[in-house]
């Protein structure tokens, strides 16, 4: 799509994204949203800026295989320390923002 890439900091900066973890500027050159972290392994695109609600340290394993450029977890969904550390150790972009799934990916959408 024409909007892409944009760069992380970039998505950080228009959305006022929280920063639970930053492991360095990455290029998103899609973005995605799911929660069913089955189909979420299965069709994220890597480098792809990836909106959830999901919580939990399997957020992080997906992330990582499928080598997304970020992750935003939405809805004001509260992340445990384990899942910030895991983003840590395995050097995943992650952020939160309470704004809901539809309206990040829309801003996101909107940037470009």
């Amino acid at each position: 799509t024409e909007m892409f890439p944009i760069s992380t900091e970039r998505i950080k900066e228009k959305l006022g994204l929280k920063v639970l973890n930053e492991a360095g500027e990455r290029m998103a050159s899609s973005g995605y949203t799911g929660d069913l972290l089955s189909w979420v392994m299965g069709r994220v695109e890597a480098d792809a800026a990836w909106v959830t609600v999901m919580t939990n340290v399997n957020v992080i394993a997906v992330a990582s295989l499928r080598d997304v450029a970020c992750v935003i977890v939405s809805e004001g969904a509260s992340v445990p320390d384990e899942v910030v550390k895991r983003a840590r150790e395995n050097m995943i972009n992650l952020y939160a923002t309470d704004m809901n799934s539809f309206d990040a990916v829309a801003a996101i959408a909107n940037i470009g």
